[in-house]
């Protein structure tokens, strides 16, 4: 089988079958991120993000390949989240560019786009880190144009482009010595290499097979739930509310009635929603789906067992909820002038977000670990902002490159302050003076970002060796910055290892923000070692109601 030029209809199965493959294993390229914190999410946001461009596809269905590409880019675009979500969006945007006016394109047309959607994505990063998946995405692109100068077969181009980027995957530890030192590739690079198979799959006129998910079973009880309801842009657009999440326990009695494929239980799941997750062991079969009809999709279940750990989440409610608290902290904005200023933080917990609100910030959007917003609704925030002039603050390292993607989307004059950490937000805010010029106020808040120290208590979520400290799957880590400095089984044996890092001679304030997982016991006891060991230093205390991270410190 040769296939001589690509037209927009089978460029949009490409991108339906990518998606799909992608969606299947992501939590498998959630595992391969290299820090072992509950926040391994690049499957999640790769997953979401081109879930965003699928969507988008489908409802601009067009023989026209130059129309389906910018319907990928425009659905990518505004559901970027994360890193690696941003990345793939503006790989495909370039290629969007390059097919722009064109109905179809043959094998070097094809290729010189996956070149140019490479060449927009290393401009778009200020400093491109070899061995991730824009590595990935070069040598791919790199390869599909060198076999598109003499092969006119668009499928022969893409089967070398998806060898060229399984054999730079694999290279990608010997580039970031990281990835090495933990023994695994880069996590957006296998979400690229996912969706390339699905490509190959849908150009070959083949339905790629639903990988197994690779997990201990453990693991798969402890599964971080990654807050999906924000993978859709308005509420009423959510065609399966409910995100539905149990075990079932298989039982012999059952089994001999009904006997367990995991292929043939996937497969009859899929008819009652989407977003598809199904794990399975000799023991247990995991399941995640977004449903209109729950009750029916455990009742299926309960044909091979007896259900456990049933989770079932109303989606809109949740998202309704978000677009209402942000909507509350500007009430009437449409009908107000817009002010000089305006603030906009993301944060995570409740406690958290109210501090940022008394101290000055105009629209708060919920997200962080686990749970990086998208570009669209970074943009509406700014938007609600309601101000000649936003600054927005991140709060967190994967979140920076979506904020500034939304700054350019906007009307408004957008500063993102490269806020990668909570107390690093708050130390910008508080540097905020609204007599001040925007230059002026830009050059304090971000100069406040190198004032503070950052440090989080949380656990690891499996076993790993990083920069010789051993950590077991469940112990409680101490992290300084992005350094991973103490692990231990006890929570505040970590907390006071990691204050004594953090507090010098120099130091004079720590804050603590306590989370969920923090007992008020947990808290004097820190409370008291600091007035022992480190009396010369003020503490303020907040209840910052976070979850995953029962200590954020920050010591200016």
């Amino acid at each position: 089988m040769t296939m001589r030029t690509l037209d927009g209809r089978r460029f949009a199965d490409m991108v339906q079958q990518g998606a799909a493959h992608l969606a299947n294993n992501a939590k498998t390229v959630d595992a391969l991120n290299v820090f072992p914190v509950p926040d391994g999410d690049t499957g999640t946001n790769m997953n979401l993000s081109m879930t965003s461009g699928a969507k988008e596809v489908k409802a601009n269905a067009s023989d026209h390949i130059g129309n389906v590409a910018a319907a990928l880019a425009k659905g990518l675009l505004m559901g970027a989240r994360g890193n690696s979500g941003v990345i793939l969006s503006q790989l495909f945007r370039g290629f969007a560019k390059a097919v722009e006016g064109k109905q179809q394109v043959n094998s070097f047309e094809f290729a010189a786009a996956l070149q140019a959607g490479v060449d927009t994505a290393y401009k778009a990063v200020m400093k491109p880190v070899e061995g991730t998946i824009l590595t990935v995405a070069k040598e791919a692109a790199r390869k599909a144009v060198e076999v598109a100068k003499k092969e006119r077969d668009v499928i022969a181009v893409m089967e070398a482009a998806l060898a060229e980027a399984k054999a730079a995957l694999q290279r990608t530890p010997e580039l970031l010595p990281i990835l090495k030192e933990v023994g695994v590739v880069d996590s957006g690079g296998q979400g690229l290499v996912y969706i390339y198979e699905g490509f190959l799959a849908a150009l070959k006129g083949e339905i790629v097979s639903a990988a197994r998910a690779e997990a201990r079973m453990d693991d798969l009880v402890k599964m971080v739930h990654h807050q999906s309801a924000q993978s859709h842009i308005h509420t009423d657009e959510i065609e399966f509310g409910y995100c539905t999440e149990f075990m079932v326990r298989f039982e012999p009695d059952k089994l001999a009635e009904h006997p367990f494929s995991e292929e043939t239980f996937r497969r009859e799941l899929s008819q009652f929603g989407d977003s598809l997750l199904v794990v399975a062991d000799d023991e247990l079969v995991k399941v995640h789906i977004h449903s209109e009809t729950p009750g029916e999709v455990l009742t299926y279940g309960q044909r091979y067992g007896s259900l456990i750990n049933i989770k079932i989440e109303n989606m809109r409610e949740q998202h309704a909820n978000i677009v209402g608290k942000e909507a509350k902290t500007l009430p009437g904005v449409a009908k107000e002038e817009a002010k000089p200023y305006g603030i906009v933080a993301v944060a995570m917990g409740a406690g958290v977000a109210e501090l940022f609100r008394s101290i000055g910030a105009h629209a708060i959007i919920e997200g962080g670990q686990t749970m990086n917003p998208s570009t669209e609704e970074i943009a509406d925030a700014i938007r609600l902002a309601n101000a000649e002039t936003v600054f927005v603050l991140p709060n967190n390292k994967n979140i920076v490159m979506a904020a500034k993607q939304a700054a350019e989307l906007s009307e408004q004059r957008v500063i993102v302050i490269p806020s990668k950490t909570v107390p690093q937000g708050l130390a910008a805010l508080l540097a905020f003076n609204p007599a001040q010029s925007v230059e002026q106020n830009e050059r304090a808040m971000t100069a406040a970002l190198s004032r503070v120290k950052t440090g989080q208590v949380t656990f690891s979520v499996r076993d790993t060796t990083i920069d010789g400290i051993e950590i077991q799957k469940g112990d409680y880590m101490g992290l300084l910055d992005d350094r991973i400095i103490a692990a231990d089984k006890d929570k505040l044996a970590v907390t006071k290892r990691l204050l004594d890092a953090l507090i010098d001679e120099e130091s004079e304030i720590v804050t603590i923000l306590y989370g969920e997982d923090a007992t008020e016991i947990d808290v004097e006891t820190v409370v008291a070692y600091l007035e022992t060991k480190h009396d010369g230093v003020e503490v303020e205390v907040h209840n910052g109601k976070q979850p995953l991270y029962p200590f954020i410190i920050s010591v200016e």
